[in-house]
C-alpha cells in the first residue's frame, strides 16, 4: 500500500441486492412475459382475435413492472402506497388522540400506530443494571436499547479511526451469529441544548460571598452559552425474534438477553463507542416521550437531575395528539418529516462522509439519523456473494466488445466481496432514515432545504417518505421497529417485483 492510503484509509464496496428477472421487469414481470407467451400460443391454435387479447392483457400488467421510480419502485408499489393513503384517511387512522379525554380505554397517553401493541419489561443484566425490553406484541419480537457516547473524531489518527471502523465491521459481522436477532437500528439524535446540565452543575457551586463581577461572569455564560452548544445522544436498539413453534415467557427472554448484554457492550466500546451502558425502560420512555413533544426536554433534564428520574412509564410516552398528512407528521409541540435512503455513495469514501449529517443542524428542533441493519446468517451470505459474482461476470461477457469500465468494476466489487465473506466478513442489508423536527409546518420548507444540502455533502440520494411519515417517524426512534417486520407483502415477493 501507499503512504497516501496509510494515512487516509477509504472505504465502501457496498452493492445494491440484483433484482432477479429480465431487465426491469423481476421475477414475477420474467414469468409474466414468458407464461404470456405461452399462453397466447396456446390460444392461438383456438382463436387468432383471443390470442390477440391475451397478449393486450399480458403487456397492460407487464408495463407498470416496467416503469420504475429511481429508488426501483415500479407502478404498482406507487399505486398500492396510495391508496393505503386514501384508506387510512377515510378510516380516520391518521388522526391519533389520547389521554383522558379520549375515547381510548385507560385514559393514559401509549405511543401510537406501529407502537400502539408495545409494552415495556425491565431486568438486570450480570453486572446488575437495568435494562428495559420492549414487547412488540402483534410480531412477538423483543428489544433492548443500548446507549453509548461515541468518542469524536476529531484529534484522532487515521491509524485509530480505521481501527475503530474494523472494530464495528465486526461487531456487525457478530450479530449474523447472534440467535433469533432480526435487526439493528443505531440512532444518532442531536437537539439544541437547553441549558438545563450547565446551569444545575454551576449555579449551585456559586456561593454567596462570591465577588460581583465574578458571579456575573458565570452567570453570563450559563446564560449565552447553550445558545451555540447542541446536545448528541447515540443509541443502539437490537431486536431479537422467538423460534417458529416455541413459546417463551417474558422472564425467560428477559434472562437470556441479560446474558448477552456485557458482550454487546464490550464490542462497542473497542468499536469507539465510549462508555456503553443499556437503557432502563424508563429512560426508553423518556426518549420517546420528548421525541414526541420536543418542548419537555428541559423538564425531563431537570426532573433527572434533582430526583434521579421522571417515573414516566412506557404507557405515558406517547403524544396527546398526532395527525399524519402527505408530507408531514404533526404531534404535540413539534412538526417532523422523515426522508429514506434511495442511494447510497458510489464508489469510496472516507472515514467522515455522514460527519455533516450527524452534526446538529441549525433551525431544526430535533433530528434523528438512523441506520437500520439486517445481519445475513452465514450460509445465506455465500449464496448472495456467489450469486452476485456469477452476475457481475455474466453482464461482463454477455456484451460485444470491450468491456465497459462499469462492468469492469462490479467484477471487481462481486470479487472483493466474495474474498471478503469467505474469510470470515460478515454480510448485512443496510438502510438509513432521517426524520428532522421543527416548531411549525411553515419551518419543514428551510427544513428540506437543509437536508438537500447535508445529503449532497454525504453524497446520498434521499427521498421523502410521503404518505407513510407518521410509520417512518417510528422507526427512527430507538424502540426496534424494523421496516421490513411489519409488511403485508412478504420480502420474497417484494423483491420479486
Amino acid at each position: 500500500m501507499s503512504a497516501a492510503a496509510v494515512t487516509h484509509p477509504t472505504y465502501g464496496n457496498w452493492r445494491r441486492p440484483r433484482r432477479p428477472g429480465l431487465g426491469p421487469f423481476g421475477m414475477v414481470g420474467t414469468l409474466g412475459v414468458f407464461g404470456g407467451l405461452v399462453l397466447a400460443l396456446l390460444v392461438s391454435l383456438v382463436s387468432l382475435v383471443a390470442a390477440i387479447v391475451v397478449i393486450v392483457s399480458v403487456v397492460v400488467f407487464l408495463v407498470p413492472l416496467m416503469v420504475r421510480t429511481q429508488d426501483g419502485r415500479n407502478l404498482y408499489q406507487l399505486i398500492a402506497l396510495r391508496v393505503g393513503w386514501l384508506r387510512r384517511k377515510a378510516k380516520g387512522s391518521h388522526v391519533y388522540v389520547s389521554g383522558p379525554l379520549s375515547q381510548r380505554p385507560g385514559g393514559r397517553f401509549h405511543p401510537p400506530g406501529l407502537l400502539s401493541k408495545v409494552t415495556a419489561s425491565e431486568g438486570h443484566d450480570a453486572y446488575g443494571r437495568p435494562f428495559g425490553v420492549l414487547h412488540h406484541k402483534n410480531r412477538n419480537l423483543y428489544t433492548i436499547v443500548l446507549g453509548c457516547e461515541p468518542d469524536g473524531g476529531s484529534l484522532v489518527d487515521p491509524d485509530q479511526v480505521d481501527v475503530w471502523v474494523a472494530s464495528w465491521g465486526d461487531w456487525l459481522a457478530r450479530l449474523s451469529h447472534e440467535p433469533q436477532l432480526k435487526g439493528a437500528t443505531v440512532v444518532v439524535e442531536t437537539a439544541p441544548d437547553p441549558g438545563t446540565r450547565l446551569a444545575l452543575e454551576v449555579l449551585p457551586r456559586i456561593t454567596d460571598d462570591a465577588p460581583a463581577v465574578a458571579r456575573a461572569v458565570m452567570e453570563e455564560v450559563v446564560e449565552r452559552y447553550p445558545s451555540a452548544s447542541s446536545e448528541m445522544h447515540t443509541y443502539i436498539s437490537l431486536t431479537y425474534g422467538m423460534p417458529t413453534g416455541q413459546k417463551r415467557s417474558t422472564e425467560e427472554v428477559i434472562t437470556d438477553l441479560a446474558i448477552r448484554i456485557p458482550g454487546l457492550l464490550a464490542g462497542l466500546v473497542g468499536a469507539g463507542g465510549g462508555s456503553a451502558a443499556p437503557l432502563s425502560a424508563e429512560r426508553i420512555a423518556e426518549i420517546t416521550r420528548v421525541a414526541y413533544d420536543p418542548e419537555v426536554a428541559p423538564d425531563v433534564l431537570n426532573a433527572r437531575a434533582a430526583e434521579g428520574g421522571t417515573g414516566l412509564e412506557w404507557d405515558d410516552a406517547g403524544p396527546a395528539a398526532a395527525e399524519e398528512t402527505v408530507n408531514a407528521y404533526h404531534h404535540d409541540s413539534g412538526v417532523s418529516r422523515t426522508w429514506l435512503l434511495t442511494l447510497a455513495p458510489r464508489g469510496t469514501v472516507r472515514s467522515s462522509v455522514l460527519r455533516d449529517m450527524l452534526a446538529p443542524a441549525t433551525g431544526t428542533r430535533r433530528k434523528r439519523v438512523a441506520l437500520l441493519y439486517r445481519p445475513i446468517d452465514p450460509a445465506t451470505s455465500a449464496r448472495i456473494v456467489e450469486a452476485d459474482r456469477r452476475a457481475a461476470q455474466f453482464m461482463a461477457t454477455s456484451g460485444k466488445g470491450m468491456v465497459q469500465a462499469r462492468a469492469a468494476s462490479e467484477i471487481r466489487a462481486a470479487e472483493q466481496t466474495a474474498a471478503e465473506e469467505a474469510s470470515g466478513a460478515g454480510l448485512v442489508e443496510f438502510s438509513l432514515m432521517l426524520t428532522v423536527t421543527v416548531d411549525s409546518a411553515a419551518q419543514l420548507s428551510d427544513a428540506a432545504v437543509t437536508v438537500r444540502n447535508l445529503q449532497a455533502a454525504a453524497r446520498i440520494s434521499m427521498r421523502p417518505a410521503d404518505r407513510m411519515q407518521a410509520a417512518a417517524f417510528t422507526c427512527t426512534l430507538p424502540v426496534g421497529v424494523l421496516p421490513w417486520e411489519h409488511v403485508m407483502i412478504p420480502r420474497e415477493l417484494q423483491e420479486a417485483l
